[in-house]
């Protein structure tokens, strides 16, 4: 609680109690007709009245005050957490990118024109279609996927199938 509003609500409260005692004066007074009294007693009352007017205002002030800050407070907040979930929201994207990319790598491996002889030249070797990193008898290269274990694994071409009706 703002202290502008503390202040105000004892103020004001403070007056209102101390206005009673010079309205009930104020009424005992009336009763034996003694108006100098009366007029005393009245003017005590409105002094008490305007002074807890002037705290009531200043209790209003200071709640204006506190609803602001209030208001400025839970702006913040929620800019905050918006904030937070954006960075986690990036951060799972990048964590998703990361796994898509870590399971395969698609390295294109060239031969060069004499490793390319030299297998030609050197029918007898004992190689493998995977081990030439995919290289066909027409020398067109097949895509080739490596696992993490460091092995090559021919990508399989995907069949287009087309259907009309």
């Amino acid at each position: 609680m703002h202290t502008k509003t503390m202040e105000g609500l004892v103020g004001a409260r403070t007056n209102m109690n101390q206005l009673n005692t010079p309205m009930r004066i104020y009424k005992e007074a009336r009763r034996r007709g003694d108006t100098a009294t009366m007029e005393r007693a009245m003017g005590y009352v409105n002094d008490f009245s305007d002074k807890a007017q002037e705290y009531k205002a200043k209790a209003d002030e200071g709640m204006e005050e506190d609803a602001k800050e209030t208001r400025e407070k839970a702006k913040l907040q929620c800019e905050e957490a918006i904030r937070k979930r954006k960075e986690e929201r990036e951060k799972l994207e990048e964590k998703a990118r990361e796994n898509r990319n870590a399971d395969t790598n698609m390295d294109n491996v060239e031969i060069s024109e004499e490793g390319k002889a030299f297998i030609k030249d050197n029918p007898d070797m004992d190689t493998t279609e995977a081990e030439t990193d995919g290289l066909k008898s027409n020398g067109i290269k097949e895509p080739v996927t490596y696992t993490k274990e460091g092995e090559a694994v021919l990508m399989e071409q995907e069949a287009r199938i087309s259907v009309s009706v």
